[in-house]
């Protein structure tokens, strides 16, 4: 695949400690399209210094509506899109990776794999799932699902073999801010679905009270990160803590409401 023909879309809010690695894995790109909420920090600076980014500004309702304005309104013309997360980093490889791609008109996406890092130490393992990355712009819109987006595409998605890095380095403060946000979106999720509608990890969070102490258990020793020491400790840890949060969340809304869902 020509990598004339990608160009990348980044969503950014106050993404200082992280956005610099992205774009520097980026240079390659003809053209990378920033999409920014209103940083109040140096995002806007860092994204000024690449001369390939156009840096386009939208007050946030949903990360489904920012993701289609970057889709639609940001003059994207190439056929295929490659959408980032602001901490997502690819190396060389996986540029390459992307330029030995063969012409497959049945397949209409990509979907990567991660190995997540925690101030860049690699971990063993992760809950972050797979993510359809690089898709046919015409095919391709997006839809809110909880706290996140969901990229819809009629065709098939391929996995690459090359794995991205997930490495977040904003403080814990901005990141425990940030669950009271995304659980009351996941618990407004929760409540709106039949209980046969859930899937099975979306069932045990239902129930409050199981979900915090399981995911710990299957984090540390399921995906093994009790080896990983600290790093594993803390990564484990944190998304106890998310489970904590919506777990709470619902068990305020039961108490509000009168009664459970």
């Amino acid at each position: 695949m020509d990598l004339a023909r990608i160009t990348p879309l980044i969503l950014t809010f106050n993404e200082a400690e992280n956005i610099d690695r992205t774009l520097n894995g980026l240079r390659w790109a003809r053209r990378v399209v920033v999409v920014d909420s209103g940083s109040t920090d140096a995002t806007a600076e860092i994204v000024g210094r690449y001369a390939n980014v156009a840096l386009f500004q939208r007050p946030f309702d949903s990360h489904a509506a920012q993701w289609n304005y970057g889709l639609t309104a940001t003059g994207i013309d190439s056929d295929w899109v490659l959408a980032f997360d602001a901490d997502y980093v690819a190396d060389g490889p996986f540029a390459t990776e992307l330029e030995r791609l063969p012409a497959e008109p049945e397949v209409d996406g990509y979907r990567a794999h991660f190995v997540y890092c925690v101030d860049g130490r690699e971990l063993r393992g992760s809950l972050y799932p797979p993510v359809t990355v690089l898709f046919r712009r015409a095919r391709g819109s997006f839809e809110q699902d909880g706290h996140t987006h969901r990229l819809k595409l009629a065709g098939n998605v391929v996995d690459l073999r090359q794995r991205l890095r997930h490495d977040d380095r904003k403080s814990l403060q901005h990141w425990l801010a940030s669950q009271a946000r995304y659980m009351r979106l996941e618990a407004d999720k929760l409540r709106a679905r039949r209980w046969s509608e859930l899937d099975w990890p979306d069932r045990l969070r239902k129930l409050r009270l199981v979900a915090p102490g399981a995911i710990l258990l299957y984090c540390l020793f399921g995906r093994g990160l009790i080896l990983d020491g600290r790093a594993g400790l803390y990564y484990s840890l944190q998304r106890m803590a998310s489970e904590i949060v919506l777990s709470l969340t619902l068990l305020r809304d039961d108490i509000k409401g009168g009664a459970p869902s």
